[in-house]
């Protein structure tokens, strides 16, 4: 499936903005389940300064100064991605296996994937979070499957509520609540195999969302999504880091539970704050209003033959 995404970010500041420095995370990731056809960027003002970097963890990202003063910021991207279906491996390793493969000995040698077991800014250790897992993790219970079973039941026993948290909303607070959007779900579910001694890392992206029969898609009204990869060693190419399966707790995505053709993947990180779409920091501008539109659109293949 091919699919193109408009993301529009913009700030209007009082009084002006003196100087500014940002980093966007907005480039699509290329992957085994998608290919980044066309990406562009379009800055107002125009910086005075602008790269192409990548993070730590190979995201793609661009730093940019303003150096002039300016009561609005507009950052306009524009992205062409073809998504593939996932593909249907078999994962049947115990969970307690992949448990112990990331505990410390001497001598061992390092996998990448280890950094994702650790607390990270928005998710930390905390008993409640191994308590709600549990019930999934039976003993010998295969890792895939227990995530799966993990999935469904933050689905079920989780109400998706719209500005019911704020972007800083700690994980723990969300689960007790039992309510959240995306990222606290995304957020829950890692900081719940984290807890066992397991690595999972946050996915940031898009989803394509289809309108009600007979009407038409609404420019502008769909919205970055946020899900889960869980690491699962005995997939084919992980010990070229390739062995993560994605879950999305929001949605309970039916079969294998990973998302699908519909899925755009943006960056992915230990949690959102490595993969906020624009971050930086200002001098001047002590209020701001911020207004995010995102559309994401099916290329039928008359447009594109």
């Amino acid at each position: 499936m091919k699919l193109q995404v408009t993301h529009h970010t913009r700030y209007e500041y009082t009084p002006a903005v003196e100087t500014a420095q940002h980093m966007a995370c907005l480039k699509p990731v290329n992957s085994s389940c998608q290919a980044l056809l066309s990406h562009s960027l379009r800055i107002e003002p125009k910086p005075s300064q602008q790269l192409e970097q990548r993070d730590v963890f190979k995201n793609e990202q661009t730093f940019f100064s303003l150096q002039s003063p300016h009561e609005t910021l507009d950052v306009i991207s524009h992205s062409t991605v073809e998504t593939f279906a996932p593909p249907t491996y078999a994962s049947t390793i115990a969970w307690e296996t992949v448990r112990e493969q990331f505990r410390y000995k001497a001598g061992s040698a390092f996998d990448p994937a280890n950094e994702f077991v650790f607390p990270s800014p928005y998710i930390k250790r905390h008993e409640d979070f191994a308590s709600y897992a549990r019930e999934s993790f039976s003993p010998g219970m295969p890792l895939l499957a227990a995530a799966q079973d993990l999935m469904h039941r933050i689905y079920s026993d989780f109400t998706y509520e719209s500005n019911s948290t704020e972007i800083n909303t700690p994980a723990l607070e969300a689960l007790a609540a039992r309510r959240g959007v995306c990222q606290d779900f995304a957020h829950i579910m890692i900081a719940c195999l984290r807890s066992l001694g397991l690595s999972a890392r946050y996915v940031s992206g898009y989803l394509l969302t289809h309108p009600a029969p007979g009407k038409e898609r609404l420019i502008g009204s769909d919205a970055s999504h946020a899900w889960v990869s869980v690491y699962l060693p005995d997939l084919p190419g992980a010990s070229e880091g390739a062995g993560w399966w994605d879950l999305d707790p929001t949605n309970n995505n039916d079969g294998w539970g990973s998302p699908g053709e519909d899925y755009i993947r943006l960056a992915f990180g230990r949690d959102f704050s490595d993969v906020s779409p624009i971050r930086g920091v200002i001098h001047g501008g002590a209020k701001h209003t911020l207004t995010v539109a995102v559309t994401v659109e099916p290329i039928s293949e008359e447009a594109t033959s």
